[in-house]
């Protein structure tokens, strides 16, 4: 007897990095408040594809993954949510976003100190800035990878 499949909504965000400030964009959905970029994997994306697809569309810069930096799981209901955070660079000095799209209002290269004085959504953000400045490990990208046939 077989099993229905549970339901797994995936999300991919990044914390891009550039120098000692940290790439954010002002939010159109959730009331202007301020962000990494990151959003729903799509059906058939690669999570890291997700990842670099966000960032382009919400702020406007091309990156390079360089790693993970947390992978989060919950269950819910029938179903769970996933994050994967990765940590990225830019791969240019493409300026981030100042126009407003249907993605988001803007973005910017941000200091923790300043990013701490913004509205942001979540209480997560700036511990977890925090935690990247002072050292936290990043896994390499390979850590989430392809099932391999056995």
């Amino acid at each position: 007897m077989s099993r229905a499949p549970s339901l797994t909504w995936t999300f991919a965000l990044v914390v891009v990095r550039l120098g000692s400030r940290f790439l954010l964009v002002q939010e159109k959905k959730y009331g202007t408040t301020w962000t990494i970029p990151g959003g729903r994997v799509e059906p058939g994306e690669q999570i890291a594809f997700a990842a670099v697809r966000e960032v382009r569309e919400e702020a406007g810069v091309p990156c390079r993954l360089e790693g993970i930096l947390r992978v989060e799981h919950h269950a819910q209901g029938d179903g769970a949510r996933m994050r994967v955070i990765y940590v990225a660079s830019p791969i240019d000095d493409t300026e981030p976003k100042s126009v407003a799209d249907e993605e988001s209002l803007r973005a910017a290269y941000l200091t923790l100190a300043e990013i701490k004085a913004l509205p942001h959504r979540g209480h997560d953000l700036v511990p977890l800035l925090e935690s990247l400045e002072n050292g936290r490990a990043v896994f390499p990208l390979d850590l989430i990878g392809p099932e391999l046939a056995i």
